[in-house]
């Protein structure tokens, strides 16, 4: 890995710079609303939102640029979606004090899961044709919704699908970054965005000094441990070890359960491994050799603390985008890491059907007991695999004399 990261070149640095970039538009772009609405919600004044979006940002950007530059793998990090969607209604039930505190309770139980080592040892049992399938599962919305939005918006999708296999046939390593130059080009020239009301101003942190309850305890802290570690630490993993990452998860969630524990009484709720989005970073598309795609974790990070300085302004600045656009991007993005998860599901013979419960289960994204549908794919395709595979005893027959 020293080798390789000695021996970059500036063209080394492009590809997974755009990654990056679109990485992080789709992440502030497709999900980050839920955070002003949890905001909203929890009755959380402008400068105390802003403070939630610096610590998760900051966050987010240092345990990134930390984890990719230690391992020299493309770690990258982003704050809970599915945790912040659970927010918007617990926020609404618990004092917002009493929620910095089961979100630093939630955070140290990470450190303590990632210190056991037991995590790591569960991913190492799920075979390769089920993570395969749970990723294809995952990210299948995507890839419907870059097709899906020609309902909205025809001529848009038109021209970025036709720009894509025009640079996928002729120059396939820059597709992703000319769809991105392509489309904002076509926005800002029909004037479907405006930049001219976005201005620039720096957040400040705003500490809250956290409460301890037994109903925050049972009510947000460990809802929030449970929907981050099944909604995002488990298929983030398995992006990583679908690209032939290796990095234990003992660190990885070490690390951004400490820094979770650091950031919360700013605001943040939690951070994690990215799952969705960090499959745009480390797929061939980021670069095609694979000892260089952790210059695209760096970058994410740099683009998070970035981001996290400015706070609400550059987070309205992705909003603005049209829903679209970023829809689009995502899942023309994606497609190739779509079409590897697919092809690594169903190659071998003894493993298709279960991959292929996984990857149905999964699509389904049926939602029970509050946890997602990555969790209940997952569930049906370990089931599935323990029943058809598991060896029966057999009874022996005969007398006993």
């Amino acid at each position: 890995m020293k080798t390789a990261s000695a021996s970059l070149r500036g063209r080394d640095l492009i590809s997974p710079m755009i990654a990056a970039l679109i990485s992080v538009i789709v992440n502030y772009g497709g999900t980050f609303i839920l955070v002003f609405q949890a905001a909203k919600v929890a009755g959380l004044s402008p400068e105390m939102t802003a403070s939630w979006i610096w610590s998760i940002s900051i966050g987010v950007g240092v345990t990134g640029i930390w984890l990719s530059y230690r391992y020299k793998e493309p770690i990258i990090t982003a704050w809970s979606t599915p945790g912040v969607a659970f927010l918007v209604s617990a926020l609404a039930v618990t004092p917002y004090p009493e929620a910095i505190g089961a979100y630093m309770i939630s955070a140290v139980g990470f450190i303590i899961l990632g210190m056991s080592g037991m995590f790591e040892r569960f991913v190492r049992l799920i075979p390769p044709g089920i993570a395969s399938g749970l990723l294809a599962g995952i990210l299948l919305q995507f890839g419907i919704s870059a097709f899906g939005g020609a309902k909205l918006d025809p001529l848009l999708v038109t021209v970025l699908f036709a720009a894509y296999i025009v640079l996928r046939r002729f120059t396939s390593r820059y597709a992703i970054v000319g769809i991105l130059a392509v489309g904002l080009i076509y926005l800002i020239c029909m004037g479907k965005t405006d930049f001219s009301t976005i201005q620039l101003a720096v957040a400040s942190p705003v500490f809250v000094f956290p409460a301890f309850s037994l109903n925050a305890l049972l009510g947000v802290a460990l809802p929030l441990f449970i929907i981050t570690l099944t909604g995002q630490y488990m298929p983030g993993m398995l992006v990583l070890r679908n690209d032939g990452f290796k990095t234990s998860a003992n660190p990885i969630l070490a690390v951004t359960g400490l820094g979770s524990l650091l950031a919360a009484p700013f605001g943040s709720h939690a951070f994690n491994v990215a799952a969705i989005t960090a499959a745009i970073c480390t797929g061939k598309y980021a670069h095609e050799d694979a000892t260089k795609r952790y210059i695209a974790g760096i970058a994410c990070g740099i683009f998070y603390i970035f981001v996290g300085i400015f706070g609400v302004t550059l987070a309205a600045l992705f909003l603005i985008l049209p829903a679209t656009f970023i829809a689009t991007l995502a899942g023309l993005a994606l497609l190739g890491t779509i079409g590897g998860s697919l092809a690594n599901a169903l190659t071998d013979p003894k493993g298709r059907e279960t991959a292929l419960i996984t990857f149905l289960a999964t699509a389904a994204n049926v939602t029970l007991l509050g946890v997602g549908g990555a969790f209940w794919g997952l569930f049906a395709g370990m089931m599935a695999h323990l029943l058809m595979n598991s060896r029966i005893p057999k009874k022996r027959f005969g007398s006993n004399r």
